[in-house]
């Protein structure tokens, strides 16, 4: 007891054991408060995040909405404008294999008229005219060239304006694609929620992606592929109504052509006909009065024979009468009517030698010109031979227009204006 008595202890006053419970008191006062003050401020913090976060949930659920229906209109119109271009270029296709099929039909034309000139070289001598069947012909020809030309050029044309739809098809196909993924995704983020279970926190997740555009831009984006590829439409179809007229106009100048050609060559085909007819008359005739003129000859030779010997008779008498003796060798009437005779017999046999000189001559010029008629008739018989051969080789034309005719289909096409309720007659 002495020992635990003896031991030293720190001892405080009732004073301070006094201020010791007060201040754990105050303490224990004031933590409380603080405390509550943080509950309440938590309270206040849980309130307000939760609406603040169930707000911004929802804002963005409802501008993923919007996004989504925004992204569905350009897809749509996307997908209409890409319909469209899809409908041109297979219209435009068409309207390219008609011009191709009608520059096809150019060959046969071409080739007919250049045959048709060729046969008509084969005409001899003065048959070898420079006559309108001719000139029908070349000018048939340089059209049909030219034409060819312009529907060359057309198919060119509509060769290059595919090719430029297939690239504006290109864009929109790409622009719809991603516009469908981007929709995808969309809808997909606006399907998600707090318990799905694919969520999970990422690295710096508000980062901005290289190669983002601006609202503006992705707008402006799909309104220039949509604007281009209207335009790309539009180009193509007055092409095809250029096109289309281009062929109407072809037909119609190529059969104007053809009737204006085969009206010259029924013309001069008539004309030869005539000048054959007339020089076979010319050459009957011509035989006809040879045949009297080698009569005639045959008169007018006898005559001078009959002629020559009455002379010989008249010579003779005259001849034996100067034999005559003495003063009976008088010239007597005997004597002057003889001399009268004999001169009047020479005059006629001059006159008779004449004639039948100029009927000798004039039956020599009637036989030369009449081989000259007969090689002049030969050669229009071989220009009539060449003209029916031409005509005969032009049903070819006639024959492949008459198949082309068969079937003629409508083609729709759209004016300036827009609309689109005009058909034209498919050449």
């Amino acid at each position: 007891m002495s020992a635990l008595s003896s031991k030293p202890s720190l001892r405080h006053s009732v004073s301070e054991w006094l201020s010791n419970n007060q201040q754990l008191a105050a303490t224990a006062q004031r933590e409380r408060h603080v405390s509550h003050e943080v509950r309440q401020e938590g309270r206040t913090l849980r309130n307000e995040t939760h609406c603040k976060t169930v707000w911004d949930e929802g804002d963005t659920s409802r501008r993923l909405s919007d996004r989504i229906w925004d992204v569905s209109r350009w897809r749509d119109v996307l997908e209409i404008c890409a319909q469209k271009v899809d409908e041109e270029m297979e219209a435009l296709t068409l309207s390219k294999e008609r011009s191709e099929l009608a520059l096809t039909a150019t060959s046969v034309p071409l080739e007919v008229a250049n045959e048709c000139l060729m046969l008509r070289e084969g005409r001899r001598g003065y048959e070898l005219v420079g006559d309108p069947v001719e000139a029908q012909l070349k000018q048939e020809a340089e059209l049909i060239e030219g034409v060819q030309q312009r529907l060359q050029r057309g198919v060119d044309q509509a060769f290059e304006q595919l090719g430029v739809l297939q690239e504006v098809r290109h864009q929109l196909t790409s622009d719809l694609q991603n516009k469908m993924e981007a929709l995808d995704i969309d809808t997909s983020c606006l399907s998600l929620t707090i318990k799905s279970p694919s969520i999970s926190l990422k690295t710096n997740p508000t980062r901005i992606p290289s190669g983002s555009s601006s609202p503006q831009q992705w707008a402006q984006f799909s309104q220039y592929n949509v604007a281009r590829a209207h335009e790309a439409v539009h180009v193509s179809q007055q092409m095809r109504e250029n096109m289309s007229l281009s062929r109407a106009q072809v037909q119609n100048e190529l059969e104007a052509q053809r009737r204006a050609t085969e009206f010259a060559l029924r013309k001069r085909k008539h004309h030869e006909e005539q000048a054959r007819d007339e020089l076979q008359w010319q050459i009957k005739t011509t035989e006809d009065e040879m045949a009297a003129m080698e009569g005639d000859i045959r008169g007018l030779d006898a005559d001078l024979q009959a002629m020559t010997a009455s002379l010989k008779l008249a010579h003779t008498r005259l001849e034996a009468r100067t034999r005559r003796p003495g003063m009976d060798l008088c010239r007597d009437e005997v004597q002057h009517g003889l001399v009268t005779e004999v001169q009047q017999l020479e005059a006629t046999i001059q006159a008779l030698r004449q004639k039948l000189s100029d009927a000798q001559l004039s039956l020599q010029k009637m036989t030369l010109h009449h081989s000259r008629m007969r090689q002049d008739l030969s050669r229009k018989q071989e220009a009539l031979s060449l003209e029916e051969r031409s005509m005969q080789c032009r049903t070819r034309i006639t024959s492949q227009s008459g198949s082309d005719r068969t079937a003629v289909p409508l083609v729709p096409l759209v004016n300036s204006s827009g609309r689109s309720n005009l058909q034209l007659l498919a050449p």
